[in-house]
């Protein structure tokens, strides 16, 4: 039996040729987290669709919420106190990958 679906190769930037970022999210089926976490996916896609070369879910059990961008955990919910607004996922995301990027309204509001 051959395998059907083969490995994609990484996304690559068109300008630096490096592969573009992966943010991945875990989150606790039994606690009904996924709605949330697809929420959050879809604002960070909505924000970075160009820069991002893979969003993506992975159910896991106990109570997980771990966001990872290139394998870097960079959202624990037990360690940093719940869940991120979208406004400081963006913000992490943003850090990470394009830092003199301006936001617009989101680095703009509470301010």
């Amino acid at each position: 039996m051959t395998d059907q679906n083969p490995p994609q190769a990484a996304a690559l930037s068109e300008s630096t040729g490096l592969p573009k970022p992966k943010l991945t999210i875990t989150y606790c089926t039994q606690c009904s987290w996924l709605l949330r976490s697809a929420w959050m996916a879809q604002e960070v896609l909505s924000t970075f669709a160009l820069e991002m070369g893979e969003v993506s879910l992975i159910p896991g059990t106990g109570g997980i919420f771990e966001i990872r961008l290139d394998g870097e955990l960079v959202w624990e919910r037990k360690r940093d106190g719940g869940f991120p607004d979208v406004k400081a996922l963006k913000q992490i995301v943003r850090d990470r990958i394009d830092p003199s990027r301006d936001l617009g309204h989101i680095d703009r509001v509470g301010r």
